[in-house]
């Protein structure tokens, strides 16, 4: 990444927004303190800023990945036809929902949010079609489900891959007919919902192994959205990183205002399993951490031994990689003398810094690591 300034809104004392350029393909190198200026935090409107509109939640990003699931959106919205939405956890999947309510024709009616895996089994049925007073040991008064709280609006059913089986048949079919019985009660109620459903979890291999109803399946799966994870679509980052640091300096009305150049490359390279609630998480404790006007993210936090684990088929180069960083990191690291990594590893002090080079690990005033050089790939 480049250096990168942005100001932060409403601040006096720093510049607008500027942006410098520079060599990607030194970006695996070890570096000393960059020369490119520092992200600064400013008064550009969010909205221009990150191309997030009310109309899309505060959905931040422009990149292609996030833009098609946009079209999407802006397509299906005016449609009365089910949505799935599918995508791992922390991927903003509930924004998506609440987007697509937005600009659809039951904007300034009820959305109503319901976590199916945050129910216990036995209030679920309850929690979603209401129920009749005296329908079981506590119920001393009529309650409205979910659904009936919805009527004419839009409900979104969140983690729906956890409904269990012998609830998604009534599920099925208020989805098919619009009409359900409250626990307790032979009476039909007549509803009018749109249902935007969401999960993490892989629904049709959960149909083939006999955990999910293939028929609901179908029905719910009318209009399906992929929401990409946050390391398909990097060049939001930088984007996500400035809003929340914004949102958190306004909230604990904090004196930071600039994102090093060096912190914002390592933050972009990150692989972030935790999608963005990760992110957004992580930049709330780094603003905490700062007592200066520079963001000091604890980028020493960053597991990258994980994410190249994870990511990339293990190689002989790799396998290095990763016993060097342990045994660095578990010597503080201190590279030479007694108690130094060098002699852990069975090397010379100028060898283990000669790798360290090769391989693009360093230590900055953060202990921040750089991922694997792609001609270790």
């Amino acid at each position: 990444m480049g250096g990168q300034a942005i100001s932060f809104p409403d601040n006096p004392r720093v510049a607008r927004f500027r942006y410098v350029g520079s060599d990607r393909r030194q970006s695996h190198l070890p570096k000393e303190r960059s020369e490119a200026p520092p992200r600064l935090l400013g008064d550009t409107p969010t909205e221009k800023r990150n191309g997030a509109t009310d109309r899309f939640c505060g959905i931040v990003g422009t990149s292609v990945r996030l833009q098609e699931v946009l079209d999407l959106v802006r397509t299906v919205a005016p449609i009365d036809s089910t949505v799935l939405i599918q995508g791992e956890t922390g991927t903003g999947k509930e924004l998506i929902a609440r987007a697509i309510h937005n600009l659809s024709p039951r904007r300034d009616r009820p959305f109503v949010r319901f976590n199916c895996a945050a129910i216990p089994l036995g209030l679920l049925e309850s929690e979603l079609f209401g129920h009749e007073r005296g329908a079981f040991t506590g119920a001393v008064a009529r309650k409205m489900g979910r659904f009936e709280l919805a009527d004419k609006g839009t409900l979104f059913l969140d983690e729906i891959g956890d409904i269990p089986l012998e609830l998604q048949a009534k599920l099925l079919r208020v989805l098919q007919e619009r009409e359900f019985e409250r626990l307790g009660s032979n009476r039909i109620q007549q509803v009018n919902v749109r249902v935007v459903a969401a999960t993490h979890c892989d629904l049709k291999q959960m149909v083939q192994e006999k955990h999910f109803r293939s028929d609901l399946y179908f029905r719910l799966n009318v209009f399906p959205i992929a929401v990409p994870p946050l390391r398909e679509r990097r060049e939001d980052i930088p984007s996500l990183v400035t809003v929340f640091a914004d949102n958190c300096v306004r909230r604990m009305n904090r004196q930071v205002e600039t994102i090093p150049p060096e912190t914002m490359r390592v933050l972009t390279e990150y692989d972030w399993p935790g999608n963005v609630r990760e992110l957004q998480n992580f930049i709330e404790r780094a603003v905490i951490l700062s007592p200066s006007s520079e963001l000091r993210a604890p980028l020493e936090d960053l597991d990258w031994s994980k994410q190249i684990a994870r990511t990339q088929p293990e190689t002989l180069a790799r396998a290095e990689f990763g016993h060097i960083l342990r045994a660095l990191k578990e010597c503080g690291w201190v590279v030479g003398g007694p108690m130094g990594a060098a002699r852990r590893l069975g090397l010379k002090r100028t060898t283990l810094i000669g790798k360290m080079r090769k391989m693009g690990i360093f230590r900055s005033k953060e202990a921040v690591l750089s991922p694997l050089p792609p001609g270790l790939a």
